[in-house]
Parts: structure tokens; sequence; C-alpha cells
């Protein structure tokens, strides 16, 4: 019992054991479990944002790691590919893009070069480590260091915009960059364009060195003024090559990168000098220089002297592209030798200059007896306005236009001396007064020329036909539109100067056609010559008597009449040209085989008080002449009227004269024969074909024109009468008034106006009203 007692003790023990453990167990799992909802309480009482900004930005970390490196990868494709594709040293060497033409006149000395200029190629170690230096310091401080693109420098970009500072000095584009957009792309700031230059660039610094690099980039870059590379650079700015430049002149050339035209050292010394300085200073903080280098004094920088002037820009602007008729399709450079006299185109710029009144534009041409330009100048400045007056503006010629009026009558047989009569006219409603206001009645054709008598030119004109009139001007080289307005023997008709200037040149010339040129020849670099200009045919405007004639009305009006301002001391021929409200002034004339046009007016066309062809533009042809023709000899025109046979002999032997000895033209341009003439009793040969001067009605001269006259049969036989007749016999003198026909009156030489009575009034569609 005891025994079993004691067991059963034991056993009651340990079950009382194993239950106290087993209440210790519960209880220390009801201790976790009450700490397990303490801390769920405390875990759902927290914000929850944390672990979700952590997931995305676990995310766009994965996924920003995943595309940069997918990004890396299609850049280095994308440069591999286009390192790939880049042309080899060697042909970026050889490929200089572009035409260069030098412009030479007529001495062979330079005057304009035109298009790109690349001089020579300098090997990196030919290139003055200075010059290699300077553009380092102002364009790419870390060229040596980058791989095409500087992040630092687009950083600070980035910076600037944000934040509007401009401390920095340069762009952003590497030389690498630069050399990449100068090769292979467009200047446009455009997204895409900076995206394929920064791949250009890291493809070009991938496929060369870093010296290559520069090579390429100091032969290639533009400097200013057509020079592209240093040694075009250097010869143009400093007439040495690029492997002699100093330090200061490497600075300027440098400083031109950044804005050509606005540092120029040709344009603004001072802007190029202050540019240079800034350049210089980089040298210094970046260690290439020391401090004593690192200026540059103005006085002894030393320009080359510009040759040219920018008036010659007009000529070449004019006679340059011709080229592209006279020559085959080539980019090779070329030698353009001209027709240009440097120092005729000074003393034409300096007339220009000094003459043409202010806030007025003023132009000239000048012609030798072959048509080959000597002078041109089409503005006052061409730097502020290229618009060639010269060649391209059409304006009024004013009264210089009644050249073609009396050269259409002296053609259809007045004199120099015929008898004329200044009074008041109306033609078709339109009445020309003249300038003073007054008539001087009976006159002759060369004081009516003189004067500028505007109703004796109206009354020509008329009489000859407006429409012969318009044809003398085709003939003579006009080719602007001509109304035949009555008015248009006053000018009208607007036209170029270099027009009215060729037309001049022609009487100069005895009446002979005159082309104008300016290009003489043209040689290629190695000295071939592919052009070379030809003498013109001969071509025969209007007979040596007329030319004499209309030489003498000339003539006149520069001795005694509007344009006595252009006398120089030796013969001059020329006539004055003034619109209305003193718009336009003219004056073109020629002496000793020169033959110079002058215009003068406003762009605007709005009046120039003051402005008379007799004045400003005179005196700017005597300006310039007494230049031009100062190593020629003097030359007497020929004024002498050598009239042919038929103009001479009775009208019945004339009938038998050879018809080749003179001829008519139509207003279509038609050939047709001489007619019938007698004289009048005013001194007029009757050569109007309608009875009037006692002229045969239906031959000559009528208002409309020139007409055949039927062939007259010559008689069988020749009767006394027809002998007297021959031999002057029964002749009355020369002078004499023929007998009137029975219940005939002949008109007066001139017709008189339809109506003396009417007013004069000067307005009548497209007309212009020139007094001298």
């Amino acid at each position: 019992m005891s025994k079993r007692g004691d067991s059963l003790q034991n056993k009651g023990k340990r079950g009382s054991r194993r239950a106290a453990t087993e209440r210790a167990s519960a209880g220390k799992a009801s201790g976790k479990q009450r700490l397990s909802r303490k801390g769920k309480a405390a875990s759902n009482s927290g914000p929850k944002k944390p672990s979700f900004l952590w997931k995305w930005t676990k995310q766009l970390t994965i996924w920003g790691t995943a595309a940069g490196v997918l990004g890396v990868i299609f850049l280095a494709f994308a440069v591999g590919f286009a390192a790939r594709e880049i042309p080899s040293f060697q042909e970026l060497k050889a490929n200089q893009t572009g035409q260069t033409i030098l412009v030479r006149a007529r001495d062979g000395s330079e005057i304009v070069e035109i298009g790109p200029s690349f001089g020579e190629w300098l090997d990196h170690d030919e290139i003055p480590e200075n010059m290699r230096n300077a553009m380092i310091a102002v364009e790419d401080r870390r060229f040596h260091s980058h791989f095409g693109i500087d992040f630092w420098r687009t950083g600070g970009a980035i910076v600037e915009g944000i934040t509007g500072s401009r401390a920095r000095v340069g762009g952003t584009s590497t030389i690498s960059q630069q050399l990449a957009r100068n090769l292979f792309l467009s200047s446009n700031r455009t997204v895409d364009r900076k995206a394929r230059e920064a791949v250009l660039a890291m493809a070009l610094e991938w496929r060369f060195s870093k010296e290559q690099l520069l090579e390429l980039y100091l032969n290639k870059v533009y400097f200013g003024g057509g020079a592209y590379g240093v040694d075009s650079a250097s010869r143009k700015f400093f007439s040495h090559p690029g492997t002699e430049l100093s330090v200061a002149e490497a600075s300027i050339i440098a400083g031109l990168v950044k804005a050509p035209s606005r540092y120029s050292p040709t344009a603004d010394v001072q802007a190029a000098v202050d540019r240079a300085q800034v350049v210089l200073r980089l040298m210094r903080e970046q260690e290439y220089i020391t401090e004593a280098q690192a200026s540059v004094d103005v006085d002894t920088v030393e320009l080359k002297q510009q040759s040219g002037q920018n008036s010659v820009r007009y000529f070449t602007d004019w006679a340059l592209p011709q080229l592209d008729l006279l020559l085959p399709e080539t980019n090779a450079p070329l030698e353009v030798w001209t027709t240009l006299d440097v120092g005729m185109q000074r003393a034409a710029t300096a007339s220009i200059d000094a003459n043409t009144p202010g806030e007025t534009q003023g132009a000239l041409v000048s012609l030798d007896r072959d048509g080959a330009i000597l002078a041109l100048v089409g503005g006052t400045d061409y730097v502020e306005t290229n618009f060639n007056r010269a060649t391209n503006a059409m304006r009024q010629p004013g009264s210089s236009w009644k050249l073609f009026v009396f050269l259409a009558a002296l053609e259809a047989g007045y004199t120099p001396d015929d008898k004329v009569k200044d009074v008041p006219v109306t033609i078709d409603g339109w009445s020309p007064r003249n300038a003073n206001g007054r008539n001087v009645g009976d006159t002759n054709l060369r004081t009516a020329f003189a004067y500028s008598i505007n109703t004796v030119a109206a009354q020509l004109g008329n009489e000859v036909g407006f429409g012969t009139v318009a044809s003398m001007a085709r003939r003579f080289g006009v080719s602007s539109p001509i109304s035949t307005f009555p008015s248009m023997v006053l000018g009208s008709s607007e036209v170029r100067l270099i027009e009215m200037t060729r037309a001049f040149a022609s009487v100069s010339a005895g009446g002979m056609a005159v082309e104008p040129y300016g290009i003489l020849k043209v040689t290629t670099a190695d000295g071939e010559t592919i052009y070379e200009h030809e003498k013109s045919r001969e071509t025969q405007l209007v007979p040596d008597y007329v030319a004499a004639g209309i030489t003498d009305l000339l003539q006149a009006a520069v001795q005694t009449g509007t344009g006595r301002a252009a006398q120089i001391g030796r013969p001059v021929a020329g006539k004055t040209g003034t619109t209305s409200s003193n718009k336009d002034g003219w004056f073109v004339g020629f002496s000793s085989g020169i033959t110079t046009g002058v215009w003068m007016g406003r762009d605007d066309a709005r009046a120039v008080p003051g402005l008379q062809g007799g004045r400003a533009p005179a005196q700017a042809f005597a300006a310039y002449m007494r230049y031009a023709v100062k190593d020629r000899a003097v030359e007497e025109f020929d004024t002498e009227l050598n009239l042919p046979d038929w103009r001479l002999e009775p009208d019945e032997e004339a009938m038998f004269g050879d018809p080749d000895d003179y001829y008519f033209i139509d207003e279509q341009g038609n050939l047709i024969e001489p007619g019938r003439r007698e004289t009048g009793d005013d001194g007029f040969e009757g050569a109007f074909g309608d009875g009037r001067n006692g002229g045969p009605v239906g031959g000559g001269v009528g208002e409309g024109g020139l007409a055949p006259i039927p062939e007259l049969e010559p008689p069988s036989a020749a009767s006394q009468d027809f002998l007297d007749e021959a031999t002057g016999q029964n002749r009355p003198p020369r002078n004499a008034p023929p007998e009137p026909e029975p219940n005939s009156v002949p008109p007066p030489a001139i017709a008189p106006p339809r109506d003396p009575g009417e007013g004069g009034s000067n307005n009548v569609p497209n007309t212009s009203f020139n007094n001298r």
C-alpha cells in the first residue's frame, strides 16, 4: 500500500507538474497571441504610403535601368553605324563644296571674290600652336577629355536657361559637334538635328583621333567673307599664309567663329579686337599664354587693304549671272576677267556720292565705244540696299526720250536747220506746255532740241507717227514696254538707265548698234580659257547722215541748251531729262568714245525739290567724265550732213536712182522705198505724202507712218520740157516757194493745234510731262 501509494503520489506529482507545464505553455502562447494582436493593431493603425512609394520607386528604378541599358545599347549601335558610314579622312579633306569665282578688272587686278574660298590645306602640325590653342580655349576647353559631347557645358546651358545667367562664353556645341554640323547637317535648331549632331559627333570621335578632328575643323570652319579654313582667313584678313599667324591674329580669327559678320575685321576693326581680347583672356586662364601676351593693340593689327568697293557688287550682280548662259555647267573655281576699270569705278562712285541730293538715290552706267562697261553704280550704298537701279529700275526718262523723236524726224527728212514752230498745240485732247510757259514761235530743229521745247517734240511725234517713234526706240535697244499715247514723246514710258545709255552709245558709234557687255574672258584655276568675248556683228541702225544730224542736236544741247552743266572742256553731246514734279533727273551723253548715263531720284518716286536733269545729274556726269576721258584724245564730232543723192536730186531724177541708197521703215518694221519730195515755201521737204509742204499726195510720212509710193513709169522719150527741168533751165531758185496748185493752200511745216483756244490741260492717261 505504501509503495502503491507512493507510486500514485509520485504519479500525481508528475501529472501536476505536466499540467503546470502545459498551463505555462498555454500562457506563453496566449501572451504571444496578445502580443501579435497588439502588433497587428499597431500595424493597422500606421500609414501605408511609404510602402507604396517604395514599391513604385523600386519599379521605376528597374524600368529606368532597363531603359537606360537599352538606350545605351541603341546609342552604341547608332554611333557605330554612323561611324561606319562616315567617309574616310582623305575623302573629307578632298570634299570642298561650293564654287569660288575670282573677279578681275580689265587690267587683271582682283576686285572681288565671290563664293567660298578654302585656301591651302594645313596639316595639324602646320597649323600654328597658338591658333589651335585659341580655338580650343574659346570653343571647347575640354576638347581633349570628352568623347564628342561635353555634358558639363550642356548642363551649364540648362542651368543658364533656368536662371537666365549669361556668364558662359561660347555655345554648348563642342568642336566635334560643330564639325559634324558643318560636314553633314544644316544649321537649324530643331531637336532632331541636335540629336543627330550628337550621334555624329560621337561617331567622329570614334572614327578619328583628336588631332585629325582639330585639323578637319580648322581647315573647314567658316570665318566670314567667304573664307573657309585658317589659311583662307589669314590670307583674306592679313595677306599672308595661315602658317605665319601671330598670337594676336590667331585670337582675331578664333573670335570670328561665333559671329563672322559681326566681328569681321574688315567691317569693324574695333569689334574684332574686342572679341579677340575675350579669346586672349580665356587662353590666359587656361594657361596657354602668358599675361604679357593676353592683349591686342589695334594699331599693330595690319589688315589687308580691300581693293574693291561695295559699289563693285552692283556690277558683279549684273555680270556674273550671265555665266550660266556663257559657260557649261561647272563647279570648278573660275577667274572672270571683266571690262570694269577700277579707277573709273571709283570716280563714278565718288561722283554719285558727291552730287546726289540727300535722301535720294543715284545710278550711273558708262560704256566704251564697243559696249564694254567701264563703270556701273546701282545706288549710293550696296550694303544698305543691293537693288540695282542702273540695270533693274524702271523710271520715266523725261526729255532724254526726245532722242528717239528727233531721230525719227531726221530720218523722215528733217535737218537740224529746218524751221519749226513753237506754238500751242493740242493732240487728241492733250495740250503739252513748255517749262517756261511761253512759246517762241518760229525757230529751228536744233534750237528746239537744245532747249527741249515740248510743243515741237509733240508736233514732230504727231507727224512722223507715235508708232514710228516707238519703233525707233526699239531699234536702238529699248526692250521695256512703250506706250503710243501722244505724251510718249515727252518720256512717259518707263525705261532702264542701261537701255538709254546703250541708245546714246549707238549714236556715238555713228548709228551702229552697241551691245553692253561686262565679261572679257573666263579662265579656270589652271589658266585655261573657257570663254572669250567675241565682237558683235555690226548692224547699222540709221544712216550716217541721221546719226550726224542727231549728234549736232545733242552737241547743241550741251553747248547752249539745258545740258550746259555737263561741259568738260572738250566736245560733249548729250540730253537732259526731268519728269513731272521733279521725280526723276537724267543726263545721258558721250565724249571721246565714252557714253555715260546718270539717273537720280527716290525709290518711292516722291518728288525731289530742285531735282532737274541739267543740274545734279549733269554735274555728276561732268565730274566722272573729266576723269574717264583724261587719257583719251579729244575727238570732234562728225555733224556734217552728207545727204544721199536722192535727197539732193530733182524728184524726177531721184525716182531713177538706186533705191538701196536709203530706205524707210514703217511702224511694223517693214522696209519701204523712198517717196517723192518737193520743197515747200517754208523750206521743208514734202516728206509727208499728204500734200503738206507741197509734197505729193500719197507718199512719204503721214500720221500713220511711212507708206510706199507707187512706181511711176518713165517717159518713153525725153521731151524738151523734161530736159529743161533736169538741167534747171526753167526751175525757180531752190528756196523759192513753189507755185500753189489751183484751189489749194499748203499747210504749215508742223500741223497747228486742232483748237488753239483750248486750255493747256496735261491730264491724260499714262502721261508724264517733262520739261527738260
